[in-house]
């Protein structure tokens, strides 16, 4: 069966999940321009997330079944729903609850999909953001391979993602650049083998959680030094995103980046000597190859 191209310049866009990612991204395309909110849809129950999404202008419908009937691009934004189902009901009964909403997600999506399925033909381009769900799974309860597998993070909340997309078997160069545009409305978004989504997930996926305890340590370093904690916080925030930004735009290593500040003798150099004795690089290290092997693990 021919692949029918989506129309880059008219297609609908709908979530099936209305959780915050999906608002995450629906307000980034809306805000962007790449979408207008008349051609996104979702479904959702709770009041509170049928506002959110309506206060964007998006289309909120009775049923899942509708959001795919009206959608030519469809992402699968699924939550866990804690409470619903047991731990019995799970493929590995694993014993710890962080494991637990983990392996749900799993569950979630396969469900989500199977009822689906009916509808989700060929003609409409599938997407998943549901992390440790992988392709050939996605594509084998969907019933075709027209599926692209997206991989963004927690900053996409206010336009600053780090995402990655794999294509699935049938998903074209076409279908890929309207997501790459899609997903580059919250942020910056890159291509990768799948192969590499479980090390993704342990340096983007985990990462800000990461840069989350380096700002509150400087903060807290801040306060040590006899600085008001509310003063702190916002020079510790605003030198990471400063420097972030160093990277991204000037093009430099950061290691040029980091000797350009470290005077001979001077305050830096004796921070950064503190920091080497601590074993700060290697702990970070460690952290994105421990969170890259628990997400082999689950996956």
């Amino acid at each position: 069966m021919e692949i029918v191209p989506i129309p880059a310049d008219s297609y609908t866009l709908g979530f099936i999940g209305a959780g915050k990612m999906a608002e995450s991204i629906a307000k980034g395309a809306v805000r962007s321009g790449v979408l207008p909110p008349s051609r996104i849809r979702t479904a959702h129950s709770n009041p509170a997330r049928r506002a959110a999404f309506e206060a964007i202008g998006v289309t909120v419908l009775a049923s899942n079944d509708d959001v795919v009937r009206e959608s030519n691009v469809v992402i699968f934004s699924v939550k866990p729903q804690v409470g619903i189902a047991t731990r019995s009901q799970c493929r590995f009964r694993l014993a710890l609850d962080s494991f637990f909403i983990e392996e749900f997600v799993f569950v979630a999506v396969k469900d989500a999909v199977l009822k689906l399925k009916p509808l989700l033909t060929k003609n409409k381009l599938l997407v998943s953001v549901a992390a440790g769900v992988k392709l050939k799974d996605l594509q084998e309860w969907a019933g075709h391979n027209r599926f692209i597998r997206v991989m963004p993070n927690t900053p996409a909340a206010v336009g600053e993602a780090a995402s990655v997309m794999s294509l699935g078997a049938a998903a074209t160069e076409e279908d890929g650049n309207l997501i790459n545009k899609l997903f580059g409305s919250i942020g910056k978004i890159w291509k990768a083998d799948e192969k590499y989504f479980d090390a993704i997930t342990g340096l983007s996926g985990s990462g800000p959680a990461y840069v989350y305890l380096a700002v509150e340590a400087l903060a807290d370093g801040g306060v040590a030094a006899g600085l008001p904690r509310d003063l702190a916080l916002s020079l510790a925030s605003q030198t990471v995103l400063g420097a972030a930004s160093m990277v991204t735009q000037t093009g430099k290593h950061p290691g040029q980046l980091k000797d350009d500040v470290t005077s001979p003798g001077g305050t830096t150099i004796a921070g950064v000597h503190e920091l080497e004795k601590g074993g700060f690089r290697g702990t970070l290290m460690n952290a994105v190859v421990a969170a890259a092997k628990r997400s082999r693990e689950l996956s």
